[in-house]
């Protein structure tokens, strides 16, 4: 008889528990993933052009340029034009372009987080599917925007 075909539950044993300790030794040894920091840039810049008389931004169009955020894959900037308390209009000032792939992305988020914030009126939009990143940062440039704009 073979000497690996003999009965031996002993070394099944200490074989079974040695592999059972270096898988559980390797899955502790994993660092969990970590959300990069986010930068916000200081900074909004904001521009009135008043239709009413005197300026008034009450019943105006105000234009206000929310902060720069530094994302993983870099900035994003929104810039707002509000007339009578309503946001009216939504623009990407910057969002990142380093690559193609981010080009691709942009193309299809961009707009859908336009038309959520013109809907919701407000920066509490959903994150786009396959931009969590750009999403984040559009969001918290919206609402420095928003925030400066006294919305």
């Amino acid at each position: 008889m073979h000497p690996l075909r003999k009965n031996r539950p002993l070394r099944r044993i200490v074989l079974a528990s040695a592999v059972t300790a270096s898988g559980l030794v390797l899955l502790l040894a994993l660092k969990p993933h970590t959300t990069p920091a986010i930068a916000v840039a200081p900074a909004p810049v904001s521009s009135n052009s008043g239709t009413g008389s005197g300026g008034s931004t009450a019943t105006g169009t105000k234009t206000v340029t929310g902060d720069t955020v530094q994302t993983q894959w870099g900035p994003v900037q929104v810039k707002i034009t509000v007339k009578s308390g309503k946001i009216t209009d939504v623009t990407a000032v910057q969002s990142p372009s380093g690559n193609p792939r981010d080009q691709e992305i942009n193309s299809y988020a961009l707009p859908e987080l336009r038309s959520e914030t013109l809907a919701a009126q407000s920066a509490k939009i959903d994150t786009v599917s396959g931009a969590t990143y750009t999403s984040d940062g559009y969001r918290q440039s919206l609402q420095s925007a928003l925030d400066s704009a006294g919305l």
